[in-house]
């Protein structure tokens, strides 16, 4: 995400980073709720939001857009069909960050990434 001039890195390398977050979004879509540091939450829900448009839309396209980036092909099919009609009507803003805190050992803030009901 940018910030100005600055690009969130996460202290990690291109490809390290998208499977970062490719696995955070497939936890988020298959579950519906994750706890992961601030920074992350905020980044991952800008891509969870675009899988939700994605399931929405339903062609073929967008399913094979889904499949490459979401790991679980399970999660695939919940996108495409069980999300999808919950989300029919609304027009954006399917996921919701709350921040929890500092976490116990290092600090961190935390946050926890929900889709919305």
């Amino acid at each position: 995400m940018r910030h100005g001039n600055l690009v969130k890195r996460f202290d990690r390398d291109k490809g390290q980073r998208e499977a970062l977050f490719r696995g955070l979004v497939t936890d988020l879509l298959g579950y519906e709720k994750i706890t992961t540091t601030e920074p992350r939450a905020k980044e991952i829900r800008r891509v969870a939001e675009k899988m939700v448009t994605l399931g929405k839309r339903g062609d073929l396209n967008a399913r094979r857009q889904a499949m490459a980036y979401i790991y679980d092909e399970k999660v695939v099919e919940k996108l495409f069909g069980d999300l999808a009609k919950r989300y029919a009507e609304r027009a954006g803003g399917y996921t919701r960050v709350i921040k929890i805190g500092p976490r116990i050992g290092d600090g961190a803030s935390e946050a926890v990434v929900e889709l919305v009901k």
